[in-house]
């Protein structure tokens, strides 16, 4: 699976039992499967890097992106007539089996089942899964896709991450007793409990970094102490300034780190900003960005002042775990507006590439709705808006809009969710058995 699906279920891998499992590459999965899952994803990937090539990429791509288009919001309609997408999804599951053997294997054992992917919650469904179905919804808005064909009789749940998505199943003939507002999930490491003590202090030294000339934090001072429980603003923060930079998974948009470093060559050697380039866990990304610092003319300079990340791991579990890590001391992420823009919930700020589809130009529309992310300016000029957008406090307005704004507490609601149900089953069940 993509970043986007795996990273919004690994924040909930300590109540997996027997871990993660991922529906196109598990232990023993038929080659059949095999060989769907790795088509759909290769032909997604390609077109997303086709997109780049003048003229004739954009039309590709426009007519790919046309398939899995969100329709318009308004007026309110009937939307539950299924598309073109969905009947060819259920083609597959019905007519090759597609996931018949993963559901065979998890009806062994049957617990709760949390899918980022509908075609895994229609292949639960249509297989007989005997446990409960959630599908976990990655955008700020969605498909028709992502519901079964017949809505009102389909025993899928769904986990909405903000408004938009709830009411937009609702046009999509969910009923809303199957619609839970949850919020996305977002990692335990960065939040530190309920209470959010890491958050609110991780929050605390990036508002010093975000409004170096006080604009922000003088209008609104009193109002940041007391949400991040504190009796004054830093007088210095815990890291230097920190701009994260993530590509995609498909590992469009990679050539922005070039102008990133070109443009913020002074800055990062005299230590005025550190440039993290995330190349997740794509090889030919990670080859890139070492050839972009060693084309910049300066890449001992670079890797003398320490003020150079790249952050690079095979295995895509690891990866998360050290981008989490890594947020910690992020101040700005720079990134195209994919599942990453709810971690805005964070305290992060998002400077957004162009969207790439047409779920990232809602995620988009979303992050301007709540004003915690602003369009990318032209990133070879990024050394002189950058710091005049820091200057007017611009970016310490959206970091604490996005921790305002956006839901923080999606993985703790998912698990009171799963907790409340399982305990109604076992009642069910002592309720049989009498």
């Amino acid at each position: 699976m993509g970043y986007g699906h795996r990273r919004a279920v690994f924040p909930l891998h300590k109540m997996a039992s027997g871990g993660i499992i991922n529906a196109n590459d598990y232990k023993g999965i038929p080659p059949g499967d095999r060989e769907i899952w790795n088509t759909t994803r290769e032909i997604y990937e390609k077109i997303s890097r086709f997109k780049r090539m003048p003229i004739i990429g954009e039309m590709v791509f426009k007519i790919f992106d046309k398939l899995q288009a969100i329709p318009a919001f308004y007026p309110r309609r009937d939307l539950s007539k299924p598309t073109i997408q969905l009947r060819e999804i259920m083609y597959f599951i019905k007519h090759k089996n597609w996931g018949k053997d993963l559901i065979d294997r998890l009806n062994k054992k049957p617990r709760p089942l949390i899918t980022s992917f509908f075609a895994v919650a229609f292949m639960a469904e249509h297989f007989g899964y005997r446990g409960e179905i959630y599908a976990l919804i990655c955008d700020a808005d969605i498909s028709r896709a992502w519901v079964a064909p017949n809505p009102q009789t389909s025993k899928i749940n769904y986990f909405a991450p903000c408004y938009r998505v709830l009411e937009r199943l609702k046009l999509y003939g969910v009923p809303k007793e199957r619609i839970f507002l949850t919020g996305f999930p977002l990692p335990k490491e960065n939040l530190g409990g309920p209470d959010l003590r890491v958050l609110k202090n991780d929050l605390w030294h990036r508002i010093y970094n975000l409004d170096p000339q006080q604009k922000y934090i003088s209008q609104y001072k009193k109002s940041i102490c007391k949400h991040l429980e504190v009796k004054d603003v830093p007088k210095k923060a815990d890291h230097p300034l920190t701009l994260t930079f993530a590509v995609g998974g498909a590992g469009a948009q990679r050539e922005i780190a070039a102008n990133i470093l070109k443009s913020l060559k002074k800055s990062i050697l005299k230590k005025e900003i550190k440039v993290i380039l995330v190349a997740g866990s794509r090889y030919d990304v990670y080859k890139d960005f070492l050839k972009i610092v060693k084309n910049s003319g300066a890449s001992s300079e670079f890797k003398r002042c320490g003020h150079i990340e790249i952050i690079f791991e095979k295995d895509k579990e690891e990866y998360f775990k050290k981008f989490n890590l890594a947020l910690r001391k992020t101040d700005i992420l720079w990134t195209k507006p994919s599942e990453l823009c709810f971690y805005t919930a964070l305290g992060l700020p998002i400077v957004m590439a162009p969207p790439i589809g047409s779920q990232e130009a809602f995620n988009r529309k979303w992050l301007e709705a709540i004003a915690a992310g602003i369009d990318q300016d032209e990133p070879k000029y990024v050394g002189e808006w950058l710091f005049d957008w820091l200057d007017s406090g611009w970016l310490a307005e959206a970091a604490m809009e996005g921790y305002f704004e956006a839901f923080r507490f999606g993985t703790y609601n998912i698990e009171k969710v799963i907790a409340k149900k399982t305990e109604e089953m076992k009642t069910m069940e002592t309720v049989l058995q009498y």
